[in-house]
């Protein structure tokens, strides 16, 4: 049993260490065609990406992408693609953040408010999909997509001079009013940087995620009803509520996306506020099998890419070449993981077969 176990993650684990190799190769190929000494440009990646300012701003970015990992992952487990994360992000942090300026409280209260108010936008946008999936049957792909733009419409409208924003002083930059100190979530100093404080938090709710997941009936039935709604329903599972409660949860996850940003750092929305993270969560969903763990080394991986990249325009070399690396990750991470399922298969079904002519030459010999 030990020795099966330890086989099974073995297997795991060679999965996205063939699709990293492979990605490096790849990365290495295009180089050497381009004209670029790709051992030489490789080694300056890392050696930028590995110093103290690049670690510390690695963590802080990939705390940003392993709530939105966790979010899509919620989702996936459920068979259902909440492609409206980016959405359902930028419109819990606009109003967290409309909210927070708007308030004077104690500092535990001010965070918790904010952070309540985010969790809370993101899971009412979601779940109008959830609505209108478990009541008319619409895709949540194309529902969510469709919020997305309505997110971004309101948002545009609001975020204005003389309704909800301000401009400022000396900048074509429109932004909140900004956030008091006392809804500041404080970090902490690593090798003269500031490591988000809000990396705890997004760890404790990936420690969560996986407890709801594996340890409660809840988690129990989400499970069953990803693997096979009609099986799940079968048992008694109400696959409508299911679904809809699983869009809300991946809605509130998806509200604290852009907060650690909002409370560590920049403390307002404005224009200038980073965007873009819903399809890089499900990426990262996808790279990490939906486990908080593979999350978060998907999280890291892809930040530390991000990170190491911005040193090829010093190098003449296009930065493009690490988008072709995250994408190629992904698509052989997906093809490994599909290549280990069948050898698992084909493993188990050995193992039966074995069992079942072990049994049949004990009853003869009985």
């Amino acid at each position: 049993m030990m020795e099966t176990r330890i086989e099974r993650v073995l297997l795991q684990l060679i999965a996205p260490v063939v699709a990293i190799f492979f990605a490096a190769l790849l990365a290495a190929a295009i180089l050497h065609f381009t004209g670029a000494d790709a051992g030489s440009v490789l080694g300056e990646v890392v050696a930028f990406g590995t110093t103290p300012a690049s670690l510390v701003a690695v963590v802080n970015k990939a705390t940003t992408f392993y709530l939105a990992g966790i979010a899509g992952a919620i989702g996936f487990r459920m068979l259902l693609f909440n492609i409206g994360i980016d959405g359902q992000y930028r419109l819990a942090v606009f109003f967290a953040a409309v909210v927070g300026a708007s308030v004077s409280l104690p500092p535990v209260l001010h965070v918790t408010l904010i952070i309540v108010v985010a969790m809370a936008v993101g899971a009412g946008w979601a779940a109008l999909a959830g609505y209108i999936k478990v009541t008319r049957g619409v895709s949540e792909v194309i529902s969510t997509i469709m919020l997305n733009a309505v997110a971004t419409g309101i948002i545009a409208y609001l975020l204005a001079p003389g309704r909800l924003a301000e401009r400022a002083a000396g900048s074509n930059n429109i932004r909140t009013t900004p956030i008091p100190s006392s809804g500041w979530f404080p970090g902490f100093e690593v090798a003269g940087k500031e490591v988000f404080g809000f990396t705890l938090v997004a760890a404790a709710l990936g420690i969560g995620f996986w407890i709801l997941l594996n340890r409660t009936r809840f988690g129990f039935e989400l499970r069953a009803s990803g693997l096979s709604l009609r099986a799940a329903a079968v048992s008694g599972v109400n696959s409508k509520r299911m679904i809809f409660v699983t869009m809300v949860m991946s809605g509130a996850m998806a509200g604290l996306v852009g907060i650690p940003q909002l409370l560590g750092s920049s403390h307002q929305y404005g224009l200038d506020f980073p965007a873009g993270f819903g399809f890089t969560g499900l990426a990262i969903a996808i790279l990490g099998r939906n486990h908080p763990l593979g999350v978060a080394f998907g999280a890291l991986l892809w930040a530390w890419l991000e990170r190491s990249s911005q040193i090829l325009d010093l190098l003449g070399v296009s930065r493009e070449i690490v988008t072709i690396m995250q994408a190629t990750i992904v698509l052989s991470v997906v093809v490994a993981y599909e290549v280990v399922r069948r050898v698992n298969v084909r493993r188990q079904q050995k193992l039966v077969g074995r069992s079942e002519h072990v049994g049949i030459e004990s009853g003869a010999t009985a």
